[in-house]
């Protein structure tokens, strides 16, 4: 019988550190209106501490998961964790969450896509459920976006946060799971959303250090018009390819970058705001963490045979989306939902 790569389980993390709107009106030259009318944002988590990187959420996250599935972490054969902002250039970030929660027979490794790396690397560990190479692999979806966010540019500060989520993949043999994606990339988008620094090209140095080079950087306008086209794009042609209607799709699970490119989205699928997974105003932007968060912030509220379409958009440019066929009803067991 055919093989599909299904979700079997959900863990997530978000930092205690709250960082709401009023707080950042004592930074920066902005107001809880400005911020809540344009982006959906009321406030946002970050990791504070030293020595703190997106690893120690990654790692709560798989830790949860394991929990609330009764995996062993032996058992685990594949770990990816997909990041914008890795503990260090090497190791990826993946062995070090491997290595923290005792994953010894698994390899893992990083993925990085932006903001669509969460899904880039949904598709990457399906396959190695759908060929029969491996039985249990955890996708990770992290990012500590505290740690390259200038908190003097207003337009940037307001929209990003911490946070990690993570997914547990196994076989199905009865049609759940992952059934269809569209992924896409475009590098020409380079010069609109990225780090200027921090790479081989421009390694750290006094000079990028000064000029702030190694924060996040964007042109709004032309990333906000390039997202709302693509990611709805790519939702609708999901939907078309599969022959599902609005009445079909149970949640559209979609990248918290902005509240508008979300509604944009719904929109151009036809799903109603009753059928949008939505914890932006919580979260904020946590890159490669929005998607899981979301899975696991709904997973209450999700029943087996629901169908999911998950989108996303993210610097580079990338974006896609996937169609997937939910696994599992919700735990009977409150501890574990």
């Amino acid at each position: 019988m055919k093989i599909t790569a299904a979700i079997t389980g959900v863990g997530s993390y978000v930092p205690d550190y709250v960082l709401t709107n009023q707080e950042l009106e004592k930074m920066v030259d902005t107001t809880d209106e400005w911020i809540t009318t344009r982006t959906g944002i009321k406030e946002r988590r970050i990791l504070k501490g030293e020595n703190q990187g997106t690893s120690v959420m990654g790692v709560q996250a798989v830790q949860q998961l394991l929990a609330k599935t009764g995996t062993r972490a032996e058992d685990i054969d594949l770990l990816i964790c997909s990041t914008t902002t890795p503990d260090l250039v090497f190791p990826a970030t993946a062995n070090i969450i491997s290595a923290a929660v005792g994953a010894t027979q698994a390899f893992s490794f990083d993925m990085q896509a932006a903001c669509s790396g969460f899904l880039f690397a949904l598709a990457t560990g399906a396959q190695y459920i759908q060929t029969g190479t491996y039985k249990k692999v955890v996708v990770v979806g992290a990012d500590k976006m505290s740690a390259i966010i200038d908190y003097t540019d207003r337009a940037n500060c307001i929209i990003f946060g911490d946070g990690a989520g993570a997914v547990l993949l196994e076989p199905s043999t009865e049609g759940y799971g992952l059934l269809d994606q569209v992924l896409r990339s475009d590098g020409t988008g380079e010069q609109y959303l990225y780090q200027k620094a921090g790479g081989s090209r421009r390694p750290p140095s006094a000079e990028t250090v000064a000029n702030r080079e190694h924060y996040v950087y964007q042109e709004g306008a032309t990333v906000f018009k390039f997202a709302v086209t693509n990611m709805a794009n790519v939702a609708a042609q999901v939907m078309e390819r599969n022959h599902l209607t609005n009445d079909d799709v149970a949640w559209l699970v979609p990248h918290q970058a902005n509240k508008r490119i979300i509604d944009a989205t719904a929109n151009r699928m036809g799903v109603g705001p009753e059928k949008v997974m939505l914890n932006i105003h919580r979260y904020g932007n946590t890159t490669n963490a929005t998607i899981p968060l979301c899975l696991a912030d709904y997973e209450a509220q999700l029943r087996k045979g629901d169908n999911l379409v998950l989108a996303a958009f993210g610097g580079g440019f990338t974006w896609g989306s996937i169609y997937l066929k939910w696994a599992y009803d919700p735990k009977s067991d409150p501890a574990t939902v």
